[in-house]
């Protein structure tokens, strides 16, 4: 029950316990979730499912990563890159904002600060699928708009993680929290201007 992220093994039915793997996650959350649960919206035997995943947090996080996959690919077919930094900025918070208070999202940082301790590469399957990609793309995008001279960033990496944090201010903390369960539209709508606004302030010429 001590396999990594590196070593899954894939089979004939690999996709096939993803897809139940991910509605049983959905519905139930990770401590809701059984195995006998996930394997019978698989349409699989618990054998077949522990031959993949020895372990359900592995199965947690590759949920989570094939999520973040189509999150990010989502977004990159939305955000036209030629547009006006200002608007470029404000398609991404409302991509990063919807990601922020995703459900499934939430829960896999909840399972990973809890495992930290005993499962160090949980958290780190999950940085790099999630906080550290969408780190990453952003840099690559501040950083060709500092070359262009559209805006002065000296550090895209650190301006990255700035526009980030602005994008959550006191939505994402009141949602992880449960203090909230869903925001109003012009309440997030005020966050995003507002990150957007200051990031301009900022760097602007």
């Amino acid at each position: 029950m001590n396999a990594t992220p590196g070593r899954i093994k894939k089979g004939r039915k690999f996709d096939q316990v993803l897809h139940g793997a991910r509605e049983v996650f959905l519905r139930d959350g990770f401590e809701g979730a059984s195995v006998d649960d996930i394997a019978r919206a698989a349409g699989v035997s618990k054998a077949t499912l522990y031959s993949y995943f020895p372990d359900k947090r592995l199965l947690f996080v590759e949920v989570f990563r094939l999520e973040c996959d189509r999150q990010t690919m989502a977004a990159l077919d939305e955000i036209d890159f030629a547009a006006p930094v200002p608007a470029v900025l404000r398609k991404a918070g409302e991509h990063m904002v919807a990601s922020f208070l995703s459900e499934l999202n939430q829960a896999v940082f909840r399972v990973c600060v809890a495992e930290a301790d005993r499962f160090p590469e949980l958290c780190d399957a999950f940085y790099r699928s999630g906080p550290r990609r969408l780190h990453d793309e952003l840099v690559a995008y501040l950083a060709g708009i500092n070359d262009r001279g559209e805006l002065a960033i000296p550090d895209p990496p650190l301006a990255a993680d700035q526009f980030i944090e602005l994008c959550k201010a006191d939505l994402y903390l009141r949602h992880l929290l449960r203090l909230a369960d869903s925001f109003p539209p012009a309440e997030i709508d005020r966050v995003i201007d507002g990150a957007v606004a200051t990031f301009m302030a900022r760097y602007g010429r």
